[in-house]
Protein backbone atom coordinates (compact mmCIF):
# COMPACT_ATOMS: atom_id res chain seq x y z
CA UNK A 1 0.00 0.00 0.00
CA UNK A 2 2.61 2.73 0.71
CA UNK A 3 5.51 3.10 -1.80
CA UNK A 4 8.81 2.29 -1.51
CA UNK A 5 10.59 5.56 -0.22
CA UNK A 6 14.14 6.27 -0.46
CA UNK A 7 14.61 9.82 1.04
CA UNK A 8 18.47 10.94 0.43
CA UNK A 9 19.63 14.51 0.63
CA UNK A 10 21.98 15.23 -2.31
CA UNK A 11 25.69 15.37 -1.17
CA UNK A 12 27.66 18.66 -2.08
CA UNK A 13 29.35 16.43 -4.71
CA UNK A 14 25.98 15.02 -5.62
CA UNK A 15 24.80 18.41 -6.20
CA UNK A 16 27.28 19.73 -8.34
CA UNK A 17 26.91 16.59 -10.24
CA UNK A 18 23.35 17.02 -10.92
CA UNK A 19 23.97 20.76 -11.92
CA UNK A 20 26.36 19.53 -14.42
CA UNK A 21 24.30 16.89 -15.77
CA UNK A 22 21.44 18.96 -15.75
CA UNK A 23 23.32 21.57 -18.38
CA UNK A 24 24.31 18.92 -20.20
CA UNK A 25 21.04 16.87 -20.89
CA UNK A 26 18.66 20.17 -21.33
CA UNK A 27 20.10 20.49 -24.07
CA UNK A 28 18.65 17.39 -25.62
CA UNK A 29 15.24 18.70 -24.06
CA UNK A 30 13.32 19.34 -27.27
CA UNK A 31 14.74 16.01 -29.03
CA UNK A 32 11.92 13.22 -29.57
CA UNK A 33 14.19 10.36 -28.30
CA UNK A 34 17.98 10.63 -27.25
CA UNK A 35 20.62 8.13 -27.84
CA UNK A 36 23.11 8.22 -24.47
CA UNK A 37 26.07 6.22 -24.17
CA UNK A 38 27.22 4.73 -20.63
CA UNK A 39 30.25 3.72 -19.49
CA UNK A 40 30.87 2.18 -16.27
CA UNK A 41 34.00 2.20 -14.15
CA UNK A 42 34.96 -1.47 -15.16
CA UNK A 43 35.08 -0.38 -19.08
CA UNK A 44 31.84 -1.49 -19.91
CA UNK A 45 29.50 0.63 -22.29
CA UNK A 46 26.36 0.29 -23.37
CA UNK A 47 23.86 2.74 -25.77
CA UNK A 48 20.34 3.42 -24.91
CA UNK A 49 17.61 5.06 -25.99
CA UNK A 50 15.81 7.60 -23.31
CA UNK A 51 12.19 8.62 -24.44
CA UNK A 52 11.82 11.58 -24.85
CA UNK A 53 9.13 11.89 -20.92
CA UNK A 54 11.83 9.97 -19.41
CA UNK A 55 14.30 12.43 -20.16
CA UNK A 56 12.02 14.96 -18.79
CA UNK A 57 11.42 13.03 -15.36
CA UNK A 58 15.37 12.63 -15.81
CA UNK A 59 15.71 16.65 -16.22
CA UNK A 60 13.77 17.37 -13.55
CA UNK A 61 15.10 14.84 -10.66
CA UNK A 62 18.38 16.53 -11.61
CA UNK A 63 16.92 20.23 -11.36
CA UNK A 64 15.92 19.49 -8.06
CA UNK A 65 18.94 17.47 -6.92
CA UNK A 66 21.08 20.66 -8.38
CA UNK A 67 18.90 22.42 -5.21
CA UNK A 68 19.74 20.08 -2.53
CA UNK A 69 16.19 18.77 -2.90
CA UNK A 70 15.82 14.90 -1.82
CA UNK A 71 12.73 13.48 -4.24
CA UNK A 72 10.26 10.37 -4.37
CA UNK A 73 9.07 8.91 -7.62
CA UNK A 74 5.11 7.47 -7.53
CA UNK A 75 3.78 6.17 -10.29
CA UNK A 76 0.28 7.50 -10.73
CA UNK A 77 -1.78 4.15 -10.69
CA UNK A 78 -0.13 3.43 -6.91
CA UNK A 79 -2.28 3.48 -3.75
CA UNK A 80 -1.58 4.97 -0.48
CA UNK A 81 -2.72 5.11 2.92
CA UNK A 82 -5.14 7.64 4.38
CA UNK A 83 -2.36 9.30 6.29
CA UNK A 84 0.02 9.66 3.02
CA UNK A 85 -2.88 11.20 1.36
CA UNK A 86 -3.69 13.64 4.18
CA UNK A 87 -0.24 14.55 4.07
CA UNK A 88 -0.45 15.43 0.88
CA UNK A 89 -3.45 17.45 0.94
CA UNK A 90 -1.54 19.14 3.90
CA UNK A 91 -5.14 17.88 6.45
CA UNK A 92 -5.44 15.66 9.00
CA UNK A 93 -6.21 11.99 8.76
CA UNK A 94 -9.25 12.29 10.30
CA UNK A 95 -10.84 15.12 7.84
CA UNK A 96 -9.76 13.24 4.77
CA UNK A 97 -11.73 10.11 6.16
CA UNK A 98 -14.53 12.14 6.48
CA UNK A 99 -14.00 13.22 2.28
CA UNK A 100 -13.83 9.86 2.13
CA UNK A 101 -17.35 8.58 3.61
CA UNK A 102 -18.74 11.79 2.36
CA UNK A 103 -17.94 10.04 -1.42
CA UNK A 104 -15.56 13.05 -2.06
CA UNK A 105 -13.01 11.13 -3.16
CA UNK A 106 -12.89 7.27 -3.94
CA UNK A 107 -11.27 4.81 -2.32
CA UNK A 108 -11.12 0.63 -1.64
CA UNK A 109 -11.14 -0.78 1.42
CA UNK A 110 -8.18 -3.59 1.74
CA UNK A 111 -9.21 -5.41 4.83
CA UNK A 112 -10.22 -2.48 7.23
CA UNK A 113 -7.78 0.03 5.97
CA UNK A 114 -8.38 2.32 3.28
CA UNK A 115 -6.45 2.81 -0.31
CA UNK A 116 -6.64 5.87 -1.85
CA UNK A 117 -5.55 5.73 -5.53
CA UNK A 118 -3.02 8.59 -6.21
CA UNK A 119 -4.26 9.40 -9.46
CA UNK A 120 -7.41 10.29 -7.57
CA UNK A 121 -5.77 12.47 -5.23
CA UNK A 122 -4.04 14.32 -7.14
CA UNK A 123 -7.50 15.13 -9.30
CA UNK A 124 -9.21 15.92 -6.62
CA UNK A 125 -6.38 18.74 -5.18
CA UNK A 126 -6.21 19.88 -8.71
CA UNK A 127 -9.90 20.77 -8.45
CA UNK A 128 -9.71 22.11 -5.16
CA UNK A 129 -6.80 23.88 -5.98
CA UNK A 130 -9.15 25.87 -8.50
CA UNK A 131 -11.93 26.06 -6.40
CA UNK A 132 -9.51 28.01 -3.54
CA UNK A 133 -8.34 30.25 -6.82
CA UNK A 134 -11.99 31.39 -8.59
CA UNK A 135 -12.57 31.95 -4.49
CA UNK A 136 -9.73 34.35 -3.55
CA UNK A 137 -10.51 35.97 -7.23
CA UNK A 138 -13.79 36.87 -6.20
CA UNK A 139 -12.82 38.16 -2.90
CA UNK A 140 -9.92 40.70 -4.79
CA UNK A 141 -12.92 41.79 -7.49
CA UNK A 142 -15.37 42.23 -4.65
CA UNK A 143 -12.44 43.98 -2.27
CA UNK A 144 -11.61 46.25 -5.09
CA UNK A 145 -15.21 47.17 -5.77
CA UNK A 146 -15.88 48.45 -2.17
CA UNK A 147 -12.85 50.25 -2.06
CA UNK A 148 -11.15 48.19 0.47
CA UNK A 149 -7.87 48.54 -0.60
CA UNK A 150 -6.57 44.71 -0.55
Amino acid sequence: MSAAKIVHLPTAAEVEAAKASSRMLSKYAAADDVQISLCGRNGKADQLVLPDQALQILLEVLSEMSKGNAISLIPHHHEISTQEAANLLNVSRPYLVQLLEKGELPFRLVGTHRCVRLTNLMEYKANIDKQRSRALDELAALSQESNIGY
